[in-house]
């Protein structure tokens, strides 16, 4: 080594990894190295002190570049350190240090590394203990970066969890206490009001107890992939990583799409001024592609509406596709009249509204208070501070508590699941009874306005499939969304709502080809439960008969004249292993209103109660005596 006089300056650094490996903490660094100068008779300049920080190329070392500052001021001569990795992991940045100490006639000693680099060989064994430790470094980080692609595609995503979401057991899960207002911002950016618009929108209302909404949290919002159920990892570098279908989507790809066109068009002077029912509903039969809307306004006024495939140049006609479905846009009206506008957001706010829930988040809030007015007494926060923020936090507070509130009226209303059987039964047996009063009571497909229509399209539609048929396009296949289908799924599986289905049935012995609503299996007791209510109303017959799977037909008893059937199901549970015939159940009313009970309003607007056990008496003597 040269005789000049070392001067040195030591350099101890640890990343947050390597607090706990034993010999690395900041304090033994500096022993082990103060008692080497001490022994090769190096003068100590200054002790140079870099904590948390890892030997990664681009990090910001403040105490190194002061370091490396008193080296060109001649200050110090010799960097000491404990190991290279200390210094640095990359080659890059060894090769540059290298060419530093050459150009200041300054050293480097390593305690641990037999480095000398005052001659060739010097430097080339730390240019291979740099490439080991870059090396290992770079190791680290693939394995690092397989274990949390793993843990990405399970749902692990490890940001925070954006407005719609929370992290259950380190999973991004839906929060329901948030996610409607998410899937607003896109519904309502969909409809072309601007990003300023939905904020100023949701200052009014103060959403989630904000007052602060802006056109840029509105628009962080739209552009986020997570709420069409995929995620980037590592957006801002030059390669990031993208995930599909890793956490539950707030709103379709389509729809998530459609919000980047239109964000593309700059959409901050435009808004829709024409209803299309099946916008993003329609797939192109040869490329499966979402079909875009278009209109044509005659000299009449009148708008003819049409969808179009811009790739394959397919056009259909509105009326068409709504005249092919308009049964099944009917039944989902039905549907959304009994179930969905009454029954389900009460008994789903049960679930989406637990007490045990909303009670954490208030424990959460209140704790926060506390925090921000210790804060406030430690004049941490301004007076004006601390009002704004426990403003905001009584007003979620006041959402939580309205939350507990709906919670527990519906823990205090009667009805039960059964219901909503009894409802929809009650529903057909009025159309056939009093069909122009039903019409009255319940909404028409045909009598609805066309925002309406697309409204109950947008929320039960996911796309429909078309097909070329004799060189004419035809609808192939609804499929419903996800939320709409579990639903009535559910319900129908354990026999709480009906579908309609095909069937051939002996009516005084002449086979009759029908549509009839069928439901499930419910336990006998059930069943009778529900004649005994609906009894309260109408004279409505219960008859047995046996379904024959191989003829697909149904004997049942010969109905009354002018009798029309409510309803069947099978009265045995999984059909008790047979393979042959089920035993079924059907009621039945006549198709006029003489047997009507009560008064014609109570029919439309109210639900019979539940019978006692003693009407369950008197009901079953006056059922044998009619069957004898």
């Amino acid at each position: 080594m040269n005789e000049e006089k070392k001067i040195a300056g030591i350099y101890i650094r640890v990343s947050t990894e390597d607090q706990a490996r034993e010999g690395f903490s900041l304090p033994e660094q500096e022993k082990r190295l103060r008692a080497m100068c001490e022994y090769k008779g190096y003068e100590i300049y200054k002790i140079y002190k870099d904590a948390g920080i890892s030997a990664k190329t681009g990090n910001k070392r403040p105490a190194f570049e002061e370091l490396k500052e008193d080296i060109k001021s001649k200050k110090c001569n010799t960097i000491v350190v404990l190991k290279l990795d200390r210094l640095t992991r990359s080659v890059y940045d060894w090769e540059n240090i290298m060419k530093f100490l050459d150009e200041n006639n300054a050293y480097l000693d390593c305690a641990n590394d037999d480095i000398n680099t005052t001659n060739a060989n010097g430097r080339m064994v730390a240019r291979l203990l740099t490439t080991v430790s870059q090396n290992e470094i770079e190791r680290t980080s693939e394995r690092t970066k397989i274990g949390l692609a793993g843990a990405i595609k399970v749902g692990n995503i490890p940001n925070k969890a954006p407005f719609g979401y929370k992290h259950v057991n380190k999973k991004l899960v839906v929060d329901p206490l948030t996610k409607d207002e998410v899937i607003r911002i896109f519904n309502l950016y969909y409809e072309g009001n601007s990003y300023q618009t939905i904020a100023n929108i949701y200052n009014e209302e103060k959403v989630f107890g904000k007052t602060n909404w802006c056109d840029s949290t509105i628009l962080r919002i739209l552009e986020n992939e997570i709420y069409k159920g995929d995620y980037v990892h590592g957006k801002k570098t030059n390669h990031p990583t993208y995930y599909e279908n890793v956490v539950e989507p707030l709103v379709s790809k389509e729809l998530w799409e459609e919000c980047q066109v239109q964000k593309r068009k700059n959409s901050r002077n435009y808004k829709r001024d024409k209803e299309y029912l099946f916008l993003q509903k329609l797939r192109c039969p040869k490329c499966s592609r979402i079909l875009g809307g278009n209109a044509t306004r005659k000299k009449n006024g009148k708008v003819y509406y049409y969808y179009q495939c811009n790739s394959c140049k397919i056009t259909i006609k509105e009326p068409k596709i709504e005249e092919t479905i308009k049964t099944m846009l009917a039944d989902i009206l039905e549907y959304d009249n009994v179930v969905n506008e009454f029954f389900l957001p009460v008994l789903k706010s049960k679930l989406e509204n637990p007490k045990e829930e909303l009670g954490k988040e208030i424990k959460k809030l209140n704790a926060k208070k506390e925090r921000i007015k210790k804060a406030y007494i430690d004049s941490l926060f301004t007076e004006e501070e601390f009002k704004e923020e426990t403003k905001i936090i009584e007003e979620q507070l006041e959402l939580i508590n309205s939350k507990l509130l709906e919670n527990e009226q519906a823990e205090q209303l009667s009805f039960t699941i059964n219901d909503i059987l009894l409802k929809r039964d009650m529903d057909f047996i009025n159309k056939v009874k009093l069909p122009i009063s039903y019409y009255a009571f319940n909404d028409n497909w045909d009598l609805l306005d066309r925002e309406t229509k697309a409204d109950i399209i947008m929320r039960y539609v996911d796309d429909i499939e078309l097909e070329m048929t004799n060189n004419k396009y035809e609808v192939k296949q609804v499929n419903f969304r996800s939320t709409f289908y579990s639903d009535f799924e559910e319900l129908y599986k354990q026999g709480y709502i009906d579908k309609k289905r095909p069937l051939t049935y002996n009516f005084n012995e002449i086979c009759v080809d029908t549509i009839v609503r069928y439901s499930e299996y419910l336990p006998i007791k059930d069943v009778m439960q529900h004649l005994y209510r609906l009894n309260e109303c109408y004279e409505v017959n219960f008859y047995k008969g046996t379904y024959y799977k191989e003829t697909e037909k149904l004997d049942m008893l010969p109905l009354q004249k002018g009798e029309v059937p409510i309803r069947i199901f099978p009265l045995q549970d999984n059909n008790n292993g047979n393979e042959n015939w089920v035993s079924m159940g059907m009621l039945a009313t006549k198709n006029n209103p003489n047997d009507i009970k009560v008064n014609i309003r109570d029919i439309f607007e109210t639900i019979p109660d539940n019978v006692t056990e003693e009407d369950f008496i008197n009901s079953d003597d006056k059922v044998s005596q009619e069957q004898r």
